[in-house]
């Protein structure tokens, strides 16, 4: 992250920013999707503007950087838009992380992989956080308090946050499975204690044979690769295993 390292938001200015000078959060974890959604968002701004002004903080090089909008900001330039309504905060990089994750989180149809990231940042910017604030704890009991706390923020329990934080460690084309529904968000979760050699195996035998791996597959080879037992031999034994 390259923000100033603000302790508390100064100003709540609102300016037009041209275009030019806006960049994408370093650590976006919200994909930008050119679907039907994204569609309709062109076709508003066109009619009507940026209604809803988006959200940056200006870094050291005098460009913005965009804590909330990337939607409408690439929508907007569909559109022609060259100038955007902003609202300019000052914001230290955990405060930006955390409110970049914050302000996309009640979206609809957010994809697996986008919460996976999106868990793990606001998880690693609260623990860092919390590091500065507390300095009688040890890093245990910060990310364990956090940890807690995130998963009241957003409403799911402690194992099911550190299960999506999980998919972080799968390879793209597992996680682009997962998104797709073309695998179970369990699924997912067991493959990722495999190493990426594994995983990219895995990853061509079922997209070659179209193949569904349940989860029971998916803990004995996690199983195998966790006593050290795993080589390609064994994930095609177990894949392809009638009696499982």
């Amino acid at each position: 992250m390259k923000g100033k390292q603000f302790e508390n938001r100064k100003t709540n200015e609102f300016i037009m920013i041209h275009q030019s000078k806006l960049i994408p959060f370093d650590e976006q974890p919200y994909k930008v999707l050119f679907d039907k959604s994204m569609e309709e968002l062109i076709t508003s701004i066109k009619e009507n503007g940026i209604l809803s002004p988006i959200i940056v903080r200006k870094l050291d090089n005098e460009q913005f950087e965009i804590i909330s909008g990337h939607r409408r900001v690439a929508a907007g330039k569909i559109a022609k838009i060259h100038k955007f309504p902003a609202q300019v905060m000052e914001l230290n990089d955990y405060e930006a992380a955390i409110l970049l994750v914050d302000s996309n989180l009640q979206r609809e149809n957010i994809l697996p992989s986008e919460k996976a990231f999106a868990y793990n940042l606001k998880l690693d910017a609260m623990k860092r956080q919390g590091m500065r604030t507390d300095l009688t704890l040890s890093k245990n009991e910060t990310r364990m308090r956090s940890d807690m706390q995130l998963a009241k923020q957003v409403g799911e329990s402690k194992n099911q946050v550190q299960r999506y934080i999980r998919l972080t460690y799968l390879i793209d084309k597992l996680l682009e499975m997962v998104d797709n529904k073309r695998m179970p968000f369990t699924v997912g979760v067991e493959l990722s204690y495999l190493g990426s050699k594994a995983q990219a195996y895995i990853a061509e035998i079922l997209e070659y044979d179209e193949i569904m791996l349940s989860v029971g597959r998916a803990s004995r080879i996690k199983s195998l690769s966790k006593d050290g037992k795993i080589d390609e031999d064994k994930i095609l034994s177990v894949i392809y295993d009638k009696k499982s």
